[in-house]
Formats: C-alpha cells, sequence, structure tokens
C-alpha cells in the first residue's frame, strides 16, 4: 500500500498522466546491468537482452538468468545497476584526463560509470560519508579494476574546504526520500512521509552548497534524486540558482527523459524501462578564485613490485607510490595531499611488502585487461569452480601467474611446478 499522502499529490502532479503512472508501479521492474568497456570475454555473455538508450553499455536482462552469481561479474565484466540510475553519468559526461568528483558515491554503481567512461586517465574521487558504505564502496571500485579512484570517507564540508574549485566535473546524487524506489524497494515506502521529504530538502542543499565550491570555473555539476518530490527535485534547482549566482541550468541533448525547466530531467516510470529518477544539470560560469591544493609528492615504487611486475609481464598505469602501513597503493596522477583525509582506498592496492618480498593484491589483477594469460578456464569449467571456491588447481606453472575466466583476470595463484596455491581472498569465496 502506497502512502495516501504520496497518491494525492503524484494525482495533482501529474494530471491526465496519474493513471499511467500507477499502472507502471504494478509491472515487474525493469533490471539491467552495465559492462565494463575494457573487460570483454572471448565468449559472449549469454544473459544480454536490449540496449540501455541512455548509457552505450547498458544492457537489460531476465533476471531469471541471476548474473550477479556468474564468474564473469566476480572478474568485474559487469556492474548490476538500475536503468534509470545510469542516467546521471551519462548528463555528467565525464572525459578521460578529467578531474571527477561522485560526492554521494555508494555503493559504487554511478562511480564505476563515471570511471569507465574516464578510460583510466585522470582522477577520481568517490566520496562516501559514512564508514560502512565507504567499505563497500572501495570493493565495488577495486573488483571493477579501476587504476585512476581515490575513495574518501569525509563530509561534503571538509573536502569542500580542502578542494575548492578543484574538479572539472561533480555528480551530486543526493540522499532523498526515494520515492522511484517504491516498486523495488519496500523499506523505501515504508520510510516515507512528508517529514522525510522535509528533511532531506534541507539536507540536500547543505550537500550542493559544498558541492557548489567544488566545481572548477567552466566545469559541469549534476544534481540528481531518486524521488518525485517536486520540493527535492525543481525546487532545490530553482532555490541553487537563486543562491548560487556563479552557476547557470545547461540544457543538454537527453532525448529519452523529460525535460522541464531548463537543465532539468525526469525519468518517469511509465515512460520507459526504468524506476523514477530527476536529474539537473549546471556549469560554473564565474572564476572559483581557489588557489591550488598541493599535490602528494613524487616517489619511486620499491624494488620488490618493480621486479614482481617484470618477472610477470604487467604493466602499471601512471601514478605515485605510496605505502600505508606496509600495503603499497599506486595514487592517481593530480592526487591532492591527502593529509588530514580519511582515504579508505588511495588508488590502486599493488600490494603488501614484507621485506624484501611483494605479496601481490587482489585489485592489481583486476585491473589486468583482458589478455593471453597462462592458466585461462571457461567459465562453466570445474576449475573456476574450484578456484572461486579457494582450492588449488594442478599445474606445472612457478611462481606468481593470473588466473583468468575466458581471458578476464579473476585473481592470483601461485605454482610450484604441480599445484597452484590459491590466492583469492577468503571473503570473496563461496
Amino acid at each position: 500500500m502506497l502512502p495516501e499522502a504520496f497518491l494525492k499529490r503524484m494525482e495533482a502532479q501529474l494530471g491526465s498522466e496519474y493513471p499511467a503512472f500507477l499502472a507502471s508501479l504494478e509491472r515487474p521492474r525493469a533490471v539491467a546491468l552495465r559492462l565494463h568497456p575494457q573487460k570483454r570475454p572471448a565468449k559472449a555473455l549469454p544473459f544480454l537482452g536490449g540496449p540501455v538508450p541512455w548509457e552505450p553499455l547498458g544492457f537489460y536482462f531476465d533476471p531469471q538468468d541471476r548474473p550477479g552469481l556468474h564468474p564473469y561479474h566476480e572478474a568485474g565484466v559487469y556492474y548490476l545497476q538500475e536503468a534509470s540510475a545510469m542516467a546521471p553519468v551519462a548528463l555528467l559526461d565525464p572525459q578521460p584526463g578529467e578531474r571527477v568528483l561522485d560526492l554521494c558515491a555508494a555503493p559504487g554503481g554511478k562511480a564505476t560509470q563515471i570511471a569507465g567512461r574516464m578510460e583510466g586517465r585522470g582522477l577520481l574521487v568517490a566520496n562516501e560519508i559514512h564508514p560502512k558504505r565507504a567499505a563497500v564502496l572501495s570493493r565495488n571500485v577495486e573488483r571493477m579494476g579501476v587504476p585512476n579512484a581515490l575513495v574518501t570517507n569525509e563530509t561534503p564540508q571538509k573536502l569542500a574546504a580542502r578542494l575548492p574549485g578543484f574538479f572539472h566535473r561533480v555528480l551530486v546524487d543526493a540522499p532523498c526520500s526515494g520515492e522511484g524506489m517504491f516498486r523495488k524497494e519496500e523499506a523505501a515506502v515504508t520510510d516515507w512521509s512528508p517529514e522525510t521529504v522535509a528533511m532531506c530538502t534541507r539536507r540536500q542543499r547543505e550537500i550542493l552548497d559544498c558541492a557548489a565550491t567544488l566545481v572548477a570555473p567552466g566545469g559541469r555539476l549534476v544534481y540528481s534524486t531518486c524521488t518525485f518530490a517536486p520540493e527535492e527535485d525543481e525546487q532545490i534547482a530553482e532555490w541553487f540558482l537563486e543562491s548560487h549566482p556563479a552557476f547557470a541550468p545547461e540544457p543538454v541533448k537527453a532525448p529519452w527523459f523529460a525535460s522541464g525547466s531548463p537543465g532539468t530531467y525526469r525519468l518517469w516510470p511509465h515512460k520507459l524501462l526504468g524506476e523514477g529518477h530527476f536529474a539537473a544539470v549546471f556549469t560554473r560560469t564565474e572564476d572559483s578564485k581557489a588557489e591550488a591544493p598541493a599535490l602528494l609528492p613524487q616517489a619511486k615504487l620499491p624494488k620488490s613490485c618493480e621486479t614482481f611486475c617484470r618477472e610477470v609481464g604487467i604493466a602499471l598505469p601512471a601514478g605515485t607510490p605510496v605505502l600505508f602501513g606496509n600495503v603499497l597503493y599506486l595514487t592517481p596522477p593530480e592526487t591532492p595531499a591527502l593529509k588530514g583525509l580519511t582515504v579508505p582506498r588511495p588508488g590502486l592496492a599493488l600490494g603488501e611488502l614484507r621485506g624484501d618480498r611483494f605479496l601481490p593484491a587482489h585489485a592489481l589483477a583486476l585491473y589486468q585487461p583482458a589478455g593471453a594469460p597462462e592458466m585461462d578456464y571457461s567459465w562453466d569449467s570445474p576449475e573456476i569452480a574450484a578456484y572461486l571456491h579457494g582450492e588449488a588447481l594442478p599445474s606445472p606453472c612457478r611462481g606468481w601467474v593470473l588466473v583468468t575466466v575466458d581471458g578476464v583476470p579473476l585473481g592470483w595463484a601461485k605454482g610450484d611446478g604441480t599445484w597452484l596455491k590459491n590466492h583469492y581472498p577468503k571473503g570473496l569465496r563461496r
């Protein structure tokens, strides 16, 4: 049962379209996934359906196929993401080499979508204020093999104070009342109230105030929600433009979405295959007058890591090595100084330094592109099932090798000439 106050408002809001809207909420929801642009397995994915019109790598699928249980999912070949949730990044349109911020990034669908469009170049900062959700975000960034992302666990206020005018593009997928998720999540219905809408509105204004500070001159800011409430959507866009004269609405080419006031877009479940969403696009038209932040100092890669990469035959992306405890990370170019910030993932995890030995990280395996590896197995082979279970595999190989599924790296193993010792992370085994 949907809340009566919600239904009355939607009837007034939609007028003659209200019956079609109600009918759409009774239909089974469409489910979708987004492919990784660099991880293409040798075999075709058996469960891809029709394309998502606004995302070139997005496809619908039959929920009975359960692609979340497939080995390709563990290899980061795709990310399960609701189709309408792909729209804000399509409007953000991040480019390779830019500095991009996803300010409210967990669980990571939009952040990894941004990463795919950046093609491993530039700097992506994916921020999440809640520590547990930041940990989930870090795991998803790792699974998708993103080399150029920092995961931060900070308040928007602190980031705005540290990095004013730093980002070419900023996405604010704001916490909201979740009306667009009523068909998907029962909790969204039970948690809803007019008071929740008012609370979300206040919080959204606070976040957008900080986001405005973070945008570079000429940069783009996209604000999005998964709700229908005008108080959280068009009225927030109007308030933002009135309160921040350095910004102007930016109409973009988006023929799939219902456009309202300049630069605002709605996704209605009765007009497309997806849930409800809203987005507004703004451009900073005035100089921010902010000084560039200090960047991380350059450093050299430890010899043990260099030796490992040479012996295994892998290349690393551009970046600066940073040691957190005994774990070595490669931070992306243009990474700002991190002192004083909470950074669960300061870049691509390379591995652990244990004296003069180097133990490669799982993230380093997942970063590797598809190729012609030493130990490749079909997705439906008993070897892949055994590997994901944590078992050793028979092999004449010696030393570190990549175990791959149809050419896509899945994880590390170490051979002694007879067996491959399994180094798939224990927390991921099944």
